[in-house]
């Protein structure tokens, strides 16, 4: 007997529990982004019109990653209803090509894995989350205000119209420092974003113009005094030519500064310094002036950047801005090490960070560091105020809640059911709801569920031929899988040290 005989005789079209990661999950994704919430659902995700941080640790499979695209999904339908007060969402949640560049700036000795981490820095997660906020919001307008991503971030070309000039001088500031489109070179991008914001820099060339014009003049003046053109070597031409394009060369070599300072302390991306002195000198010396630039290891000048970014948002329609932070045990660099974990993530929990005004960061992160919040300091309590961001330790699941979810996936692939269908009907009569509920609690999480079920629908159909099926799971099945399945998952948290 096969297991998709098992479902279609109760009308189901595909196995609900044959995915276990909710990024590929597409019975996850297609029906159930809406259906079932966890319990903490309304403290996590809260009111978009007052944002607020969430710190959410959970074990694997607890369904992190279920939790944060359901506020994703959450948040883009508060977007459409919402259109002057929308959120602008950050998945943050890729962190190998930050990690990447990060390491290559490190010293040898610092680059190996265990000690790379530890000079992971707080301005480093921010320059991170402004990378991904200034590269979305750059390739929506570039591509005339449509994300393609998602169209409850789309931009109106009215808004556009609305950005005053030092709102677009900021954004174009932001761009040369964060944007990190690769599909063309950094003054290209540079270049067509102007082009859309109708950004004139024609005025910013003033010293290249005096240049060009004193050497003409000065040469053509040499040669119809002297009426030779050895005239134009010698020694006071020469100074006088200097003269001329010394604001110019001055002017380079303060932007090549600032671009080398740049390039230095943004350690999360690669920027070309002379990329970067190139687009910087399109700007006027005067807009210049007393601008914050990322060129130190400090996160003034970050809080600063993302201030003028949350102006310019503003003007665009987001009252505020969601960054949704996932995966941290993912990226090669940290390899599901909790101490690793720890590095990346420790940074991040500074309470003037955290409630910064108009974001939210919701951090979902793996429950294998909870035990190292017991053994940090006083500073570190007062530094984050975790009693004050919204902090679940457990990311735990009652027998109740899988149930429910469990009922939520079948009758979301039941398509061809001639009944509303429930988990129970899979089991023979004699197994009552409760007792299904209480063996649902022992698994804890809903991977663990979608495992528990698959297993057992192939040692069910593996008991009968495809002559004599039999359509109801019984007793003995159910309690000999799950005998074994808890023995395999506690071995397996005893691998992950927590068990």
């Amino acid at each position: 007997m096969k297991v998709h005989q098992l479902l279609d005789h109760y009308g189901v079209t595909e196995n609900p529990f044959a995915q276990e990661d909710a990024a590929s999950d597409q019975v996850f994704r297609e029906h159930c982004l809406n259906g079932t919430h966890h319990a903490a659902w309304d403290k996590i995700y809260g009111n978009p019109l007052s944002p607020a941080t969430s710190v959410v640790f959970g074990e694997q499979g607890s369904g992190k990653t279920a939790l944060r695209l359901q506020i994703a999904s959450k948040l883009q339908e508060f977007n459409r209803s919402h259109p002057n007060e929308r959120a602008f969402i950050v998945q943050y949640e890729d962190f190998n090509p930050f990690l990447d560049a990060f390491r290559d700036r490190l010293s040898t000795r610092q680059r190996k894995p265990d000690r790379a981490l530890q000079n992971w820095r707080l301005f480093d997660h921010m320059d991170s989350i402004l990378t991904l906020a200034v590269t979305r919001l750059a390739d929506t307008i570039r591509n005339d205000g449509v994300d393609l991503k998602d169209s409850s971030h789309n931009i109106t070309l009215d808004a556009l119209s609305r950005l005053s000039r030092p709102q677009k001088r900021d954004l174009q500031m932001l761009a040369a420092f964060y944007d990190q489109n690769r599909d063309v070179s950094a003054p290209q991008r540079w270049t067509l974003l102007r082009r859309k914001l109708k950004f004139s820099t024609w005025r910013a060339q003033w010293d290249l113009g005096i240049g060009i014009l004193g050497t003409i003049v000065t040469l053509a003046v040499t040669i119809w005094l002297k009426e030779s053109v050895k005239a134009l070597f010698s020694w006071w031409v020469v100074l006088i030519v200097l003269a001329f394009w010394a604001p110019f060369l001055w002017r380079q070599f303060k932007c090549w500064w600032t671009a080398w300072g740049v390039h230095r302390q943004v350690r999360v991306i690669d920027h070309h310094t002379g990329s970067l002195r190139q687009i910087l000198s399109q700007f006027q010396q005067t807009e210049l002036i007393g601008q914050p630039f990322p060129g130190r290891a400090r996160g003034d000048d970050r809080y600063e950047l993302l201030t003028r970014l949350q102006s310019v948002l503003q003007t665009l329609g987001f009252s505020s801005i969601v960054v949704l932070m996932d995966r941290v045990d993912e990226p090669h660099l940290v390899h599901g090490s909790p101490e690793r974990i720890k590095d990346l993530v420790w940074p991040l929990f500074d309470n003037k960070f955290l409630k910064h005004p108009g974001i939210a960061f919701k951090l979902l992160l793996p429950s294998t560091v909870v035990g190292y919040l017991n053994r940090q300091e006083k500073e570190f309590y007062e530094r984050s105020r975790l009693d004050k961001q919204n902090m679940i330790l457990s990311l735990s699941w009652t027998g109740q809640g899988l149930y429910d979810v469990a009922n939520d996936r079948i009758r979301a692939c039941a398509k061809l059911a001639e009944k509303p269908l429930s988990i129970k009907d899979l089991f023979d009569g004699s197994i009552s709801e409760q007792e299904l509920i209480g063996v649902f609690d022992r698994l804890r999480a809903p991977r663990h569920l979608f495992k528990f079920l698959y297993r057992l629908f192939i040692e069910h159909c593996s008991k009968y031929t495809e002559d004599t099926p039999t359509w109801k799971i019984q007793r003995d099945t159910m309690q000999s899988t799950l005998a074994l399945f808890m023995r395999d998952l506690e071995a397996y948290d005893q691998k992950l040290g927590t068990g």
